[in-house]
Order: structure tokens, then C-alpha cells, then sequence
């Protein structure tokens, strides 16, 4: 959206937004509180005047439907069933749902970038408890989740890995929402296995508890480095050093062939082969996957 109206907003721009901006919400995923109850906590209207107080916010960029944003620090409420706007609570109803600026959940929003010979990704870790943040394990493939999902059931994956679901990008398939995955990842994690996932695919609120490197790119279609790991390559994602790489020689990634895309489960039937054009002609995740003409550039 931002490219559509000449603005360039990076993935970089995004990790440096997410540093000095701290967390404030613990709402699902990253807590157990869902939006009715961070609304009873105070809500936008606390949030908003926190972060204008702090001057992490421009009060008055306009919004969607025209008042500024500063106007957002105020709470909607309904008197004799007319709408009435009150001033936000002082302090937080339910702490443990909504905190003010001097006492945050964590000093980050908790968005960080993943850089390495993988290519790059992002990774959420405000819901991540910090032990998981750093991990060395063999690499798994799977080129479905579905197949993960076979996996697990059939017992296959009792210990420590790091999950490459490659051709997920928005070339392969669009770019699907992966929600399957953190179930079962959690559930091994819960077991006391190390686990992660590292995907070109993508995860909106499903990445939860573990650590989840997304959105890689370029992606495994687009001759990105996942399409050159295989079955035992050592992983490493370190979230706190931004790392996201694989433990082997240069030389040997190079010297492999790329894994070859069997689109015929995923491109085919349902009316799927009217976006192929589309899915040729879309720019990489880290450009917004988007078809926003001149937005291809590197």
C-alpha cells in the first residue's frame, strides 16, 4: 500500500520502528487477553495516548475517516444510546492485558529482522518466550503443511528441528496463511524438543510461542536458498543477533541443484489457474508482494 502512493517502507524501516517502540498489549498471540478484553482495559484510547505522551505517534496525521489521530486517544462509549467520547482511564483497568509507557511488557515491539546466507525473513518474538529466541538444529523439508502435518501425526517428529516449508511465496501459491504449523510446532516444544520453523511462506497472528522465521526471501521459487537445503543441513536462527543461516559451506550451496516445484497440488483445480499470470508477475515478499507497477525494483 505504501509503494502504491510513492512511499518506500522497508523491512529495515520496520525492524528500526519495532525497537524504540515498546509493548504494550499482551492480546492473543502474544497473550491469552482477546480484543474485548484490551478494550475493557482502556483500549486505543489508552494505547494511543500512551504512544502520543512518549512521541511515538504524529497526532495529527489524518486517518481513515478524516479527524486526526491525536482525536484516537479518547474512548467511544454509549450514553441513552447515543454515541459520547470520554477521556481514557489514567492507568490501565487490567495491567496484565494493557500497560502505560513506563511499565512495558518488553522495551520492543518485538518485529525483528533475520538476516544470512538463507536470504532474509522477519520474526516475531514479543510472544516468544527469550530461551527460544537462539537455535542450532537439523533441518527438516517439507513442502506443504500439510506434509508437516503428516509428519507429526505419524510420530515422525519427535526432536529438536528447524521446520523449511519452502514454495510458499507468493510466486509458488500465493502465499498462503500457514496457521497449521504453530499448533503442532507448539505442541513438540511443549514436549521439551527444540524446535522453529523457517518458511517463504506466511504467518500472520497463527506465529505464535515458537519462533518462527517468515516471508523469507527470495523465495524458494524464485531460486532463493531454501530451494538448496536438504534433510540434516544445520540450521541457526538467532532472533537477539538478527541471524538466519545454514551451517554450511558456500561452496556446497552452490553446488547443488535447486529442489524442483511440483505446482500441480496447489496451481491447478478451483479456478487457481486464472492467477497464474499473477503469480508470475509479483514482486518478492520484502517488496510487499504486491503488483504495484515500478515496485520491482531491488
Amino acid at each position: 500500500m505504501a509503494r502504491s502512493v510513492g512511499l518506500t517502507l522497508t523491512w529495515e524501516d520496520m525492524a528500526e520502528l519495532s525497537s524504540v517502540t515498546p509493548l504494550l498489549a499482551r492480546i492473543y498471540p502474544n497473550g491469552a487477553a482477546d480484543v474485548n478484553h484490551f478494550h475493557a482495559a482502556g483500549g486505543f484510547a489508552f494505547l494511543a495516548r500512551e504512544l502520543l505522551a512518549a512521541g511515538l505517534l504524529h497526532g495529527s496525521a489524518r486517518t481513515a475517516w478524516g479527524t486526526e489521530l491525536g482525536e484516537c486517544a479518547r474512548l467511544p462509549v454509549l450514553v441513552d444510546g447515543r454515541l459520547d467520547w470520554r477521556e481514557a482511564p489514567a492507568r490501565p483497568v487490567d495491567s496484565a492485558v494493557l500497560r502505560g509507557i513506563d511499565e512495558p511488557f518488553a522495551a520492543d515491539g518485538g518485529l525483528r529482522l533475520l538476516k544470512g546466507n538463507l536470504g532474509r525473513a522477519v520474526v516475531k518474538t514479543s510472544a516468544v518466550r527469550p530461551e527460544y529466541w537462539h537455535i542450532e538444529a537439523p533441518a527438516r523439508i517439507f513442502e506443504d503443511q500439510a506434509d508437516l502435518e503428516s509428519a507429526f501425526r505419524a510420530g515422525g517428529l519427535d526432536s529438536n528441528f528447524v521446520a523449511v516449508v519452502r514454495f510458499q511465496g507468493p510466486r509458488a501459491n500465493g502465499m498462503p496463511e500457514l496457521h497449521k504449523l504453530t499448533p503442532l510446532l507448539g505442541a513438540l516444544q511443549d514436549r521439551g524438543h527444540k524446535v522453529a520453523l523457517v518458511t517463504d511462506g506466511r504467518m500472520s497472528g497463527a506465529s505464535g510461542k515458537v519462533l518462527a522465521a517468515i516471508h523469507a526471501s527470495p523465495e524458494a521459487l524464485d531460486d532463493g536458498p531454501l530451494s538448496r537445503i536438504v534433510d540434516g543441513d544445520v540450521i541457526r536462527i538467532d532472533a537477539a543477533r538478527g541471524v538466519l543461516e545454514a551451517l554450511v559451506p558456500a561452496e556446497t550451496l552452490a553446488s547443488r541443484l535447486p529442489a524442483r516445484y511440483d505446482g500441480t497440488r496447489r496451481q491447478n483445480g478451483s479456478g487457481r489457474e486464472l492467477f497464474a499470470l499473477m503469480r508470475r508477475s509479483v514482486t518478492p515478499a520484502d517488496h510487499g508482494a504486491s503488483f504495484v507497477l515500478g515496485s520491482n525494483e531491488s
